[in-house]
């Protein structure tokens, strides 16, 4: 039996996806599972067991028709028995709709569903403290389980050789090891899923004062201008506990640095379910517009927290959708005080 996976899109929804591959394997031992995702979100998959083939939807795809043709053909030779499309836009239901597979899955959308042989209706509200964002895609496997125990949690698998050399990186810049290490997401994917940076750097300042921990940054390679910003505004005593110069070259060397972390806290995004399937403990800050029942996967009050503004001022969302709040995103920022989020954020580094 061959099965194809698709999920075309950001970091933390291929890492969420996975968890489909991962069950796939339970439910047919035997299967080939191949997975269908952007290039640069291969680094959160590779080494998993559970997946055959990582098939990458390269650009090229989107800017020429012929390239995108010959990709659609190359599926259809592959001859899969079963695709399970996580993501259901347009792409994706071309791979499927002439994929030939006799078992189609995917969400119900009224005007997509004459592309799948089966589709499921996606819960609004969490059953259990996974989060809806996993429930959805673990039921994508609802017709085909035989009363199979599935795991809900996603798993990253790093090589021994990538444990060794992460530790190696600390080690090479001096990091004491008796102290407490914290990776910090600095940065969200944007200004909309970033907490203010005055705001960050006070909340820095209140981790190292509690503390005493030596902080990691975590950003991309474009933001680092933003990072220092936020490196500035801490107070001198806090700066001397960031290690600003510890930068990962690449998604795998900072999973490999945050092995080895205590705890990651900042923003909400890829790096915390990064860090969730890696078992690191996490503290996150919910961007002000993002529907923290979806992702905040797994919290327990003490191993995993999260904070969201909509949890201190509710008034200020009445019953509008997350995609209605976006373009407040920023003036809700400045309601999301840190005098909010810091008695939580002391609880969780009391534990």
């Amino acid at each position: 039996m061959k099965v194809l996976v698709i999920q075309q899109k950001m970091i933390g929804d291929v890492l969420a996806t996975s968890i489909v591959c991962n069950n796939l394997k339970l439910i047919y031992p035997g299967a080939q599972v191949d997975y269908l995702i952007y290039p640069f979100t291969k680094p959160v998959v590779e080494h998993n067991p559970n997946i055959d083939n990582i098939i990458l939807f390269k650009d090229e795809y989107r800017k020429s028709k012929k390239a995108f043709l010959k990709f659609l053909v190359g599926i259809r030779k592959a001859k899969y028995d079963i695709v399970i499309d996580a993501y259901g836009k347009l792409e994706s239901n071309l791979v499927v709709g002439i994929s030939g597979a006799s078992t189609k899955i995917g969400f119900h959308k009224s005007y997509t569903n004459f592309i799948y042989t089966k589709t499921v209706r996606e819960i609004p509200q969490p059953l259990t403290n996974a989060g809806t964002a996993l429930e959805n895609r673990l039921n994508l496997l609802s017709s085909l389980n035989n009363n199979v125990s599935l795991d809900i949690k996603p798993h990253i698998f790093l090589t021994e050789k990538e444990i060794q050399n992460g530790k190696q990186i600390l080690e090479q810049n001096d990091l004491d090891f008796s102290k407490k290490i914290v990776m910090i997401g600095v940065l969200g994917s944007g200004n909309s899923k970033t907490y203010p940076f005055p705001y960050m750097a006070k909340v820095l300042d209140f981790i190292v004062e509690k503390t005493g921990a030596t902080l990691l940054f975590n950003y991309m390679p474009s933001q680092k201008k933003e990072a220092n910003e936020i490196f500035n505004l801490c107070k001198p005593e806090t700066q001397q506990h960031i290690k600003i110069e510890v930068v990962p070259g690449s998604i795998r060397e900072f999973l490999s640095i945050t092995y080895h972390c205590n705890a990651l806290i900042g923003n909400e995004g890829g790096a915390v379910n990064m860090a969730k399937a890696l078992d690191i403990p996490t503290f996150t800050i919910f961007s002000t517009w993002i529907k923290k029942e979806a992702w905040n996967s797994f919290e327990d009050g003490t191993t995993n927290v999260s904070v969201h503004l909509k949890d201190f001022k509710p008034a200020l969302y009445g019953a509008k959708s997350p995609k209605e709040m976006k373009k407040d995103a920023l003036k809700l920022y400045e309601a999301f005080t840190p005098d909010l989020i810091l008695p939580s954020l002391e609880s969780y580094l009391n534990n």
